[in-house]
């Protein structure tokens, strides 16, 4: 009845004023998120914070002293809150260390010796002080690289150059059909007896920013080095290896496994007035990759969860529900912190949980998982966003740390933003500070704190 009720409110809202959808000026929905936005588009305040992130404590390595500085850091501003609960939930976490900075070269008996911007992929193993060297193979799949066999694989370099598609509009579209190089790469090279393996960039850029990532490995499986190459070099090291095919490729890493330490998600609430009991979740991830600041990925995500309760405060918007903000740990590695929090809060009932973690981009809209019931009201809730150019909401995917919460009933939500820059920065040293828009981010902490109103008042 109540569901019914909320369409029948809702329509009247979107239809009632000149009978046109949009037309629902003076509602007080639509003036609570006015407010917002126009709040958050006149705050400096969380591009202030994501300067502080990005430039005095920089890339956040699970695992890694800075990682444990952002923690701190995220504590202490939730704490300057005047929340009504600010806490840490602690579990171990990898401490893999990069090592120096990394050095490859190719030779050809053409055109000479030519060295090449690369990095390690994440929790690879190094190839010692002496590095490796060997002769180049290039593929550009797995079913090649089963073709050509140990025969022509062993003693050899693999170099993984399937490059990103271009032509779909989600840029993830592209990425997603060349990660799997990156992910799987050294496990399949390994089973052929290569030596090492070079993953040409999962990206769309054109650049020479060498992205890194996580990379697995198989116990059962030699663990041979695995390092990225940026997409230029790619298209210089793939010339080279045409005008030579006995092309030899050097590289030397020093990156290490030290033994685990512990780490944090840190959390921060606003208790709600009816029932307290109840919880809408805003999130994002802490840890970053070390090349870059970790801005896009996902410093924005952090700083606009923390802005979603500031907006709550300062707007004096008393929640119905609790709503916790949780910097989730080691997203980028094992998923630790999404794991630990959905064990830690299984006997809990989450409503909805949102997660920001496609950079500080031009939000779209959300997609969204649950069901029918919640995945039909969300879809209501869209015609408030259409004033702002917000229009997405479809179902899809929420984001890795929340998708751990699956089994709770909860709605899982991601914040969809433009994705056309997002893979120029992502896991690169070219995700920067300087790289966000202040104004791009802060409609996007708008559209969450617009959004989580609304799932307050009407529920899902």
């Amino acid at each position: 009845m109540k569901y019914v009720l909320f369409i029948a409110v809702t329509i009247v809202f979107l239809f009632g004023v000149g009978g046109k959808a949009g037309a629902n000026v003076g509602s007080e929905d639509s003036l609570v998120i006015r407010n917002i936005f126009s709040e958050a588009l006149v705050s400096f305040e969380s591009y202030e914070n994501l300067r502080y992130l990005c430039k005095n404590i920089g890339g956040r390595l699970t695992g890694s002293e800075s990682a444990e500085n952002a923690v701190d850091w995220v504590f202490k501003i939730l704490g300057e809150m005047n929340l009504n609960r600010v806490y840490k939930q602690e579990f171990p976490v990898r401490n893999w260390i990069r090592g120096d900075k990394e050095y490859a070269y190719a030779e050809s008996r053409i055109s000479g010796k030519k060295e090449f911007n690369v990095c390690a992929l994440g929790v690879s193993e190094g190839t010692g002080d002496k590095g490796v060297m060997g002769r180049i193979i290039e593929v550009k799949s797995f079913d090649e690289l089963k073709k050509l066999g140990r025969e022509n694989i062993e003693g050899k370099i693999v170099f993984f150059n399937r490059a990103a598609d271009q032509t779909g509009i989600s840029t993830y579209n592209g990425y997603g059909g060349s990660v799997d190089q990156r992910v799987r790469g050294a496990i399949e090279a390994a089973r052929y007896g290569a030596v090492g393996v070079v993953v040409r960039s999962a990206t769309v850029s054109l650049d020479n920013f060498p992205h890194t990532g996580i990379m697995r490995y198989n116990d059962s499986i030699p663990r041979i080095p695995a390092i990225g190459i940026s997409t230029m070099g790619a298209d210089e090291l793939s010339r080279m290896r045409t005008e030579d095919e006995e092309l030899t490729f050097y590289f030397r890493t020093t990156c290490s496994q030290n033994p685990d330490v512990i780490s944090h998600n840190v959390i921060g609430e606003i208790r709600g007035t009816e029932k307290p009991e109840e919880v809408i979740l805003v999130g994002g991830h802490l840890d970053s990759w070390d090349l870059g600041e970790g801005a896009h990925d996902d410093g924005a995500g952090i700083v606009q969860s923390i802005e979603v309760l500031r907006l709550f405060q300062k707007l004096g918007i008393r929640p119905r529900h609790t709503l916790r903000m949780v910097a989730f740990m080691d997203e980028e590695i094992d998923q630790k912190g999404g794991r630990y929090y959905a064990e830690a809060t299984k006997n809990e009932k989450h409503i909805a949980a949102i997660e920001s973690d496609g950079g500080g981009f031009i939000p779209h809209g959300f997609s969204f998982s649950g069901t029918r019931e919640q995945t039909e009201k969300l879809r209501i809730f869209k015609e408030f966003f259409t004033p702002y150019l917000i229009h997405y909401f479809e179902k899809g995917g929420g984001g890795v740390d929340i998708s751990f919460l699956r089994n709770s009933g909860a709605a899982l939500i991601g914040l969809v933003v433009d994705s056309q820059r997002y893979f120029d920065h992502h896991h690169s040293a070219n995700d920067v500070f300087e790289s966000v828009n202040r104004r791009e981010m802060q409609m996007g902490a708008a559209a969450i704190a617009g959004l989580v109103y609304l799932i307050d008042k009407y529920e899902l």
